[in-house]
């Protein structure tokens, strides 16, 4: 007789009934298939024999005895080695994800300090010495005064400011050592112990390579601040455009980090109601709207960042005294203004945000006529949550003409409505497949 027990996790499990084994293969929610039967069950083995037995038909008792005697020895015996170190490997993504994060949340600080053009020189072995003397202080110094930023901005600078906002661009380079050296030594100890799931493996690649390029797009990155371009209407700053580059890789990088330790950490709900389950897994395509729009959202502010756009239409929900600013469409070719266009760069910006904030709460509204496990709907309500704050703080950093900590509490709140976005659509992942 051929039984399809679901409990958790994905690996195969035999099953010996009347001297014949039947190939059962757990893959989601907690639930037993029997032919057209389908029951939900409570995740502990104690409840196993009195709920899994009624399937059975009346006429195989012995059949039954036996199943109600085998389900808790396989609840028990079902972890594989590869699923004893999956919560290992689960932390691990958790703590790169961590570490990612701070990497951004630094980055943020060295632009708004102005410290990003600091270190003119890219070395991966030589720079993780800051200069220890006076002597060599004073040649970093030099470096320095001999690009615009220096003449342009920094120009009353004394020794002590320029070692403040190297430090600041130090500490942002060797984060990002600390990055590579926090993935790639226990990747290559987990890969060569056996202990990464198969299907995990070319994701860990992908991020590792994705490490790689975000680190050789930042040099790239600071080269462009190291000259005059028309991009920049020639002021002593880097690229927006690889400014956004160098942030949307490290978000991306930060999602799947995230999301794959989520994914393989949390346990799946269980589910009582058929009608339920099929109304959240219509909930996904909404979940992963909010994703979509908030990364969007968050790598538009870089362009707003890049070109100093918040410092233009100081004003809210107006744009001075209208809703759309008189030099949107002021640049030839058009498109230029997307992204080269403080006025139109700052209006973009306000219009994603507004429209993630209708996302996020269409989606909290739905939420709400539907029925979630708790977990679940603690997910969605903390999105809303961390997206009314998220919004406020736009609104404060720009009618204060963008102060430090309120910019940086702003690029924080950022993070956390991604994270709370990216463990939405983890939870809605782990529903039981039908």
């Amino acid at each position: 007789m051929l039984f399809r027990v679901i409990l958790c996790g994905s690996f195969p499990v035999n099953v010996r009934l009347s001297g014949t084994v039947s190939s059962t293969r757990i893959t989601g929610g907690p639930t037993l298939q029997y032919l057209k039967h389908t029951t939900s069950i409570p995740r502990t083995k104690y409840y196993l024999p009195q709920l899994y037995a009624p399937l059975l038909p009346s006429h195989s008792n012995s059949n039954r005895t036996r199943l109600a005697s085998t389900l808790p020895h396989i609840a028990n015996q079902q972890r594989t080695k590869e699923e004893q170190v999956r919560p290992v490997v689960g932390w691990w993504l958790a703590g790169c994800a961590v570490l990612v994060a701070g990497a951004v949340l630094i980055g943020g600080l060295t632009r708004l300090t102005q410290s990003g053009l600091s270190m003119v020189e890219w070395n991966l072995i030589k720079g993780m010495k800051p200069p220890g003397n006076d002597e060599e202080w004073g040649e970093e110094f030099e470096k320095y005064k001999q690009f615009p930023e220096y003449s342009m901005v920094h120009e009353e600078f004394t020794l002590s400011d320029f070692k403040r906002i190297y430090y600041m661009e130090w500490l942002h380079r060797m984060w990002g050592r600390l990055i590579g050296v926090a993935y790639f030594l226990p990747m290559g100890y987990f890969w060569y112990s056996g202990r990464i799931p198969k299907p995990l493996k070319p994701r860990l690649v992908g991020y590792g390579l994705l490490l790689l390029a975000q680190g050789l797009w930042g040099w790239y990155m600071v080269q462009s601040g190291l000259e005059l371009r028309p991009e920049t209407n020639y002021q002593a700053t880097v690229s927006q455009y690889r400014l956004a580059g160098h942030l949307g890789m490290a978000f991306l990088l930060y999602s799947g980090l995230l999301f794959n330790s989520l994914s393989i950490l949390l346990r799946a709900h269980p589910w009582n109601d058929i009608v339920a389950l099929n109304s959240a897994r219509n909930f996904r395509w909404l979940a992963h709207s909010c994703k979509a729009t908030v990364f969007l959202t968050a790598v538009s502010a870089a362009f707003v960042a890049g070109l100093d756009a918040g410092l233009v239409y100081n004003t809210f929900p107006k744009m001075g005294g209208g809703w759309v600013p008189s030099e949107i469409a002021v640049r030839t070719p058009v498109w230029r203004n997307l992204f080269e266009n403080p006025a139109t760069v700052q209006f973009n910006h306000r219009v994603l945000a507004t429209g993630t904030a209708a996302t996020v709460a269409a989606t909290w509204l739905v939420s709400r006529r539907i029925v979630l496990p708790r977990r679940l709907r603690y997910s969605v309500n903390s999105l809303a949550a961390l997206l009314c704050f998220q919004y406020c703080m736009g609104i404060v950093t720009l009618l204060r003409y963008v102060p430090t900590p309120e910019a940086s509490a702003h690029q924080c709140g950022s993070l956390a409505l991604l994270s709370s976005a990216i463990w939405l659509t983890a939870e809605l992942s782990r529903l039981p497949k039908l």
